[in-house]
């Protein structure tokens, strides 16, 4: 059974039409991974993957001490409590202890002591006075050694926050770098790093759209090929185009200043989250009610 909900979530994904997402949903028997697939060898969709629906409101945050640095994400309710500087603080209280101490995951971190306290305890009274409920949601620490330099770029006020590092000299270079990441939003540093899985996916499905369009049997190989240059000009950072000088690919622009990038990290709040839906009308009749 296809139900009206499945169709909306993939029209909203993929952009296609209302008739179009049925119809895939019916020829995949209502997998949405595969309907989106369908709809993109028969040209329909070119969405790259599926969109995550960012959904949790919050903060992410990224600052460096030394050689270290380090990104956090934590959530709340709403957008309203994201700006509220208490909050802002907890963030920030979060980054300093991660700086200050070696810690592998959310739960050792959540025992962590500032002050007497535990995260854990300081986010518990923070959930009492704000009135919402808080969530430490992941963090990343990176390093670097002497002769490297972090870029650290922050949009929209901590919805999305990179940090890069290079083997380089250049403060202003790296910041560039952590805006490109946060503009392109690549997935991988070099075409190398992407699983083979996900290229001989995306090799099937170019070879579907390509057979679909009625091209040339002989060409398509070759169409094919320089389709999946296209995507890795994507998802791989060396291999997009510099924002700051799109006909020149951000391997090359980075070169031509002696420098070299390490690794990133982009967070995104709320990716890959799925948010409640929100009946205001049932929750003002709810108090008026209660």
């Amino acid at each position: 059974m296809i139900s009206a909900s499945m169709v909306k979530e993939l029209r909203e994904t993929t952009g296609a039409g209302m008739l179009d997402c049925k119809k895939a949903l019916e020829e995949t028997n209502g997998n949405i991974e595969e309907a989106i697939t369908w709809l993109r060898e028969k040209g329909i969709s070119k969405a790259a993957k599926k969109a995550t629906r960012i959904a949790a409101e919050g903060l992410a945050f990224a600052k460096e001490k030394d050689n270290k640095a380090v990104i956090v994400e934590v959530n709340s309710e709403t957008d309203f409590v994201a700006k509220n500087e208490e909050f802002k603080n907890l963030v920030n209280l979060i980054a300093d202890t991660l700086l200050e101490n070696e810690v592998s995951n959310v739960e050792e971190a959540l025992k962590l002591t500032m002050d007497g306290k535990t995260i854990q305890d300081i986010i518990t009274e923070k959930v009492a006075t704000i009135g919402e409920k808080l969530s430490f949601r992941r963090f990343k620490v990176l390093t670097k050694n002497d002769n490297e330099v972090f870029g650290i770029y922050s949009h929209m006020g901590g919805k999305i926050v990179t940090v890069v590092v290079m083997e380089s000299n250049d403060c202003e270079l790296a910041k560039d770098i952590a805006m490109q990441i946060a503009a392109m939003h690549p997935l991988y540093l070099t075409k190398e790093e992407v699983p083979s899985e996900a290229v001989d996916k995306e090799r099937t499905i170019l070879t579907e759209q390509a057979e679909n369009e009625g091209l040339d049997p002989n060409k398509i190989p070759m169409i094919v090929n320089g389709r999946l240059n296209k995507y890795y000009e994507e998802i791989c950072l060396l291999d997009q185009g510099f924002i700051k000088e799109n006909k020149m690919k951000v391997s090359k622009y980075v070169e031509s200043k002696n420098s070299k990038i390490i690794k990133f990290v982009r967070y995104e709040v709320g990716e890959g989250m799925e948010k409640k839906e929100e009946d205001f009308a049932s929750e003002v009749m709810k108090q008026i009610n209660g």
